[in-house]
């Protein structure tokens, strides 16, 4: 090979070298493979329903009527029910949750509840401490948590990136640390199939309600299973 044609070989070679080097330089600064998100704690903000001496006798004597458990305290947690309220605002739900009389459905006491309500905006409100039963899943309070979201439909929930984000994050935070698979966060209508389902009434054994399917919450699980638990 003539001089000037290896010359003109041996520049290209460096440049080609040079414009590999200048873009990844080294091996540390390679893309980057897709880190996960931890499932931190999100802010949540405190709007406590009343929840003293009569309501936690009513909750331990729903107990053992439904389940045969004579306490009120929610105990080695190993579900998660969604929820959405069929209201329009957080006001409504909670007015509904902080009214301890008999549901408008099972004419029982205590008054319905859930844990938790994850308003349009994204803003999350813990209503009862993760310590106590709340009425919110036939069949499943003894062990779950309930999270309701301000909305009448799933797809409402799933179109509105602020809320939807929200109830990801505080699901995914509740998971880790009670260690509850993901298998076991379902909708209020999967509850007839969790493994947990345990109803002492015989004439509710088949009692659910419709929101939250299981083809609406096939996504969300999906989103859920992004999230990593921290060490």
């Amino acid at each position: 090979m003539r001089p000037a044609a290896i010359a003109a070989l041996l520049l290209a070679v460096a440049v080609a070298v040079g414009w590999r080097e200048a873009r990844w330089p080294t091996a540390s600064a390679a893309p980057a493979a897709h880190v996960r998100p931890t499932a931190g704690r999100p802010a949540i903000v405190q709007r406590p329903i009343p929840f003293g001496a009569k309501r936690r006798a009513e909750m331990r004597a729903y107990a053992r009527r439904h389940y045969g458990i004579d306490d009120f305290h929610l105990r080695t947690p190993k579900v998660i029910v969604e929820h959405y309220t069929v209201t329009d605002t957080f006001q409504a739900a909670y007015a509904t949750f902080a009214n301890d009389v008999p549901d408008v459905e099972l004419h029982e006491l205590p008054g319905t509840c859930a844990h938790f309500i994850v308003d349009k905006d994204g803003t999350i409100y813990q209503l009862v401490s993760l310590t106590i039963m709340c009425r919110h899943t036939v069949g499943l309070n003894w062990t779950a948590f309930g999270i309701e979201q301000v909305g009448r439909t799933a797809r409402e929930i799933l179109n509105r990136p602020a809320q939807y984000g929200a109830v990801v994050r505080l699901t995914s935070w509740l998971r880790c640390r009670y260690g509850i698979a993901l298998r076991n966060v379902i909708g209020h209508n999967e509850s007839l199939s969790s493994p947990y389902h345990r109803e002492n009434v015989a004439s509710l054994r088949r009692q659910t309600h419709g929101d939250w399917t299981h083809t609406e919450m096939t996504p969300v699980r999906a989103r859920l299973g992004r999230y990593r638990c921290a060490g």
